[in-house]
């Protein structure tokens, strides 16, 4: 019963993004080269199969003009393997080295590129795992929208690495999928704590050097002006169009922290 209610809940929630995540008027997507890109961006998508946050991501970029590659993250065991991707810890933490290893032959190879990672609920696990297992320095900054991992997760490995910290996008508005899908299922990290992406990231503030990573952490907690930016609040709100555009578009290139509750 758990396992067939989990796969509804995830049925619903990917028949919402292909309905309110494309930006209008988007040009065909090419990738931006390399050479001639200012970062890299690599995007996991969440649970469920490939498209998603990256390919509206892409879109955005497009349309803005904006010189970033945006890299899809290939880490899904399928188009509609929902619970596969969400439990399947091994397979996240493998992803998750891959990635890191792609980002280190970018950064080896262009050095004056920025490197941004962007995860959208279970994706955020694998990019945090490839956050943890980076050098410090090789990543600038990581994006979370609506992260499925457990509001406890240990976020001192990813912050110490990453030049310019994290961004967590989260809503209390996300019941359905965050709150009534999580506790079914558990978090992505296999816990039974809230899911950040609906409460937020349970900061440390003891000892000292602790407190100082999590200063690294900005938090942007879902309240009603947000709707202006394209975000409703529901698990998708930070990753339709056109909060993308206006929100996290600016961290990607580095123009903008954003708005943040530290």
């Amino acid at each position: 019963m758990r396992r067939w209610t989990f796969l509804l809940i995830a049925s619903l929630c990917c028949g919402c993004t292909t309905t309110r995540n494309k930006p209008t008027e988007a040009p065909p997507v090419a990738l931006y080269p390399v050479e001639r890109a200012s970062g890299v961006v690599f995007c996991a998508d969440g649970s469920g199969g490939p498209g998603g946050t990256t390919g509206v991501l892409q879109s955005v970029v497009a349309v803005e003009r904006a010189p970033l590659r945006v890299e899809m993250v290939d880490w899904s065991h399928g188009r509609g393997r929902y619970l596969s991707d969400h439990l399947h810890w091994q397979n996240i933490e493998r992803a998750g080295e891959q990635l890191a290893q792609q980002a280190k032959a970018v950064r080896l190879s262009y050095p004056d590129k920025r490197i941004c990672f962007v995860g959208q609920s279970a994706g955020c696990a694998v990019v945090l795992v490839a956050a943890e297992s980076l050098p410090a320095g090789v990543v600038d900054r990581v994006v979370l929208l609506a992260p499925s991992v457990s509001s406890r997760y240990d976020l001192r490995p990813a912050l110490g690495r990453s030049r310019e910290g994290i961004d967590a996008f989260y809503s209390r508005r996300d019941w359905f999928v965050l709150g009534l899908g999580m506790a079914l299922s558990g978090t992505t990290d296999r816990d039974l704590a809230p899911a950040a992406g609906r409460v937020g990231f349970r900061e440390v503030k003891e000892p000292p050097e602790d407190a100082a990573l999590y200063r690294r952490l900005r938090q942007h907690e879902w309240e009603p002006v947000d709707v202006q930016s394209g975000n409703d609040g529901s698990h998708f709100g930070p990753s339709s169009a056109e909060h993308l555009q206006q929100c996290v578009l600016p961290m990607l290139l580095g123009t903008s922290g954003g708005r943040g509750k530290n």
